[in-house]
């Protein structure tokens, strides 16, 4: 199963500088009870601001970070082949891209599910979720909790 989590303002935008450009806990504490002891994919940028905000990787998670590294700190995962390693990951395992933008783009049409945590307010940035059709989801689950909407989305099967 693969999923793609992200957080984005009324304009789906979802970075400032390789970083996020609010600071919202809550969504913090869900991306951590969503992703906790699963597998996660990022990208090597994704990584550095992780790994530069935490001092490590990602805790109690499997990290894999597209790059052309060979190998890389905080035990985190190098793929130095995205189409390979998402051909090749087993369909039964849950896998959830975290960001950055360039990797949601390459897999957005590939997703079985979108977590997307809305908040409703503009704020400014730089980085934008890529656009896409909603219509190819079905809402299954959604909390409001303040300014932020938490929402999970099934692709829908045609």
């Amino acid at each position: 199963m693969l999923a793609i989590i992200v957080a984005m303002d009324l304009n789906n935008l979802i970075g400032k500088n390789n970083d996020l450009p609010w600071n919202y806990p809550e969504d913090l504490q869900y991306f951590k009870q969503v992703t906790l002891n699963k597998k996660v994919l990022m990208g090597y940028n994704t990584f550095l601001s992780i790994a530069n905000r935490l001092g490590k990787a990602l805790p109690k998670r499997t990290n894999y970070v597209v790059t052309s590294q060979k190998s890389l700190p905080y035990g985190a995962i190098p793929v130095n082949n995205l189409n390979e390693f998402l051909t090749t990951f087993p369909k039964d395992e849950e896998l959830f891209i975290i960001g950055g933008k360039q990797l949601y783009t390459s897999t957005i049409d590939l997703v079985d599910y979108l977590y997307i945590t809305r908040i409703n307010k503009t704020f400014e940035g730089d980085t934008y979720f890529p656009s896409f059709d909603l219509n190819d989801y079905q809402l299954i689950d959604q909390k409001i909790s303040g300014d932020l909407s938490f929402e999970v989305y099934k692709k829908v099967q045609k």
